[in-house]
């Protein structure tokens, strides 16, 4: 590769989600020149980052001339020839599914999911899907049966879970935007780690048809971007109602993007203390709180506020998703899904397939199989409801008084590969302060707010209530324009 054509590369790479609509629009590029250069830069320099398990190259070269086709055409589609990445938790026709475990190796759905068709709908172009932690279950992608994806910032650093895979590969540019799934802070811890945008929407506003389940009550699919006009671009497209999804919410959708106008004047910003606790790395507190005042500077009113049953979130999630997770990975028998393991009779073969789980995943099921059981069901699970709705209860009264509650996205900077592996405990507490979203069925954003001693990323995190998606989006919007972390965030090493 020559240097003008590394340049010409880096040049189409670099550009942003939005700058490169604009591009497009303009018709000072086309989607097969873009697609091709992403792909080029996905092939010089993702084996040292392993952000994606399958690169879809054929297709998305494909999909790339039939946008540039649609373009000559007149369709000017806001997604139209962006080269995007899927997290492998999503089906796609035809491209094999893995969930990162052993167990769904080889599996290719018959269908694509409700997000992915709506982004075949808009012409997006799809890159490949991106590494997960199996099943989703961890906070740092070291649990994937197949590669440990490296932060763009640190390869000897994790770039945070479950969608690390979607977060390093737009953070590294390999891809304009992505598709993340988001059952603790799947999608804002890594796009904390990883210096970009995360945004999990409510429950419900985003269709969970066609997304290999972890905890049915908990999980929602979450859009990634380098900026927060990218990341909102991707979830206009794929927000909306899907009658496969009893879940899903039948409410109209907002003009996300109209939304960012960037004034907060008389914006009420809640800051609950029970955030702001020993643990905490004193850099990034120092980092938030001069984010709040950088909130309070365009005209926002600070509040501080008790989310008095914060303390319990961490044990309540960790009985109602593992709860959930052995309900739903109960369907993997060898029979209907991915590989067989052969026995001497039926119970042998279950059994033996069933070994192909990981260890997270198997621990997640023995936890939540006896918090299930005959004798426990109420003495834990029935408990944890319980205080689910005293914590959802918390976040309902806080939004009578405040219209964004603002805390740190996590408690610490990325931590090293096999750092804190072997530690379960001090893996969960990666998600301390982005599960109570989950729990209070609210929504919730990362966006970059500056760096440590080491030059890692630190993400402030903005939570909304139910569908106020529009509110957290323009309040994350206007701190990034004021605090202008975006050109500092695109110059990660790689």
């Amino acid at each position: 590769m020559n240097e003008e054509t590394t340049h010409k590369i880096m040049d189409l790479t670099n550009l942003t989600l939005t700058e490169l609509q604009t591009a497009l629009q303009n018709g000072e590029t086309t989607s097969t020149a873009v697609t091709e250069a992403m792909l080029e830069r996905i092939v010089a320099i993702d084996n040292d980052i392993q952000s994606y398990l399958t690169l879809t190259d054929e297709l998305a070269l494909a999909q790339a001339q039939e946008a540039d086709e649609r373009r000559a055409r007149g369709d000017d589609s806001p997604l139209l020839g962006i080269p995007l990445a899927v997290k492998d938790m999503i089906c796609t026709e035809g491209v094999q599914t893995t969930a990162g475990s052993k167990i769904l190796e080889g599996f290719v759905p018959p269908y694509d999911a409700f997000v992915v068709r709506k982004l075949r709908e808009a012409g997006a172009v799809i890159l490949g899907k991106t590494n997960t932690d199996e099943f989703a279950m961890g906070s740092s992608t070291e649990n994937s049966a197949y590669v440990t994806t490296r932060n763009p910032w640190d390869l000897s650093r994790v770039p945070g879970g479950s969608s690390g895979g979607s977060a390093a590969a737009v953070a590294a540019n390999l891809a304009y935007g992505a598709l993340g799934t988001d059952t603790g802070g799947s999608v804002r811890q890594p796009a904390a780690f990883c210096g970009i945008v995360g945004l999990r929407p409510t429950y419900g506003r985003v269709s969970r048809w066609g997304v290999v389940a972890f905890a049915s009550t908990l999980d929602q699919v979450g859009t990634f971007g380098r900026t927060v006009a990218d990341c909102t671009a991707v979830f206009q497209t794929i927000a909306g109602h899907d009658p496969h999804d009893s879940t899903s919410l039948d409410v109209p959708v907002p003009d996300y993007e109209a939304a960012l106008t960037g004034d907060i004047r008389g914006l009420r910003v809640g800051v609950p203390k029970e955030y702001f606790v020993e643990g905490i790395d004193a850099e990034v507190e120092t980092a938030v709180r001069t984010a709040i005042d950088k909130l309070a500077e365009l005209g926002a009113e600070i509040v501080e506020i008790s989310l008095p049953h914060t303390e319990y979130a961490l044990p309540v999630y960790y009985l109602i998703a593992p709860a959930e997770a052995s309900s739903n990975l109960a369907r993997y028998d060898g029979v209907r899904f991915g590989p067989r393991v052969a026995g001497v009779d039926m119970i042998d073969t279950v059994k033996k397939t069933r070994a192909l789980f990981g260890p997270e995943v198997k621990r997640r099921i023995m936890l939540g199989t006896y918090a299930l059981s005959a004798g426990y069901y109420d003495e834990y699970y029935g408990r944890a409801l319980k205080a689910r709705t005293l914590i959802k209860q918390d976040f309902l009264n806080t939004f009578d008084q405040v219209d964004v509650i603002v805390t740190p996205t996590t408690p610490t900077t990325a931590f090293k590969i096999g750092e804190i592996a072997d530690d379960p405990l001090q893996m969960y507490l990666q998600d301390i302060f982005t599960l109570s979203v989950n729990l209070s069925a609210s929504c919730g954003i990362s966006v970059p707010c500056g760096f440590d001693s080491q030059g890692l990323p630190i993400g402030l995190q903005l939570i909304g209530n139910s569908l106020q998606e529009a509110t957290i989006l323009n309040a994350a919007y206007a701190y990034e324009q004021a605090a202008n972390w975006t050109g500092a965030m695109a110059e990660q090493p790689l």
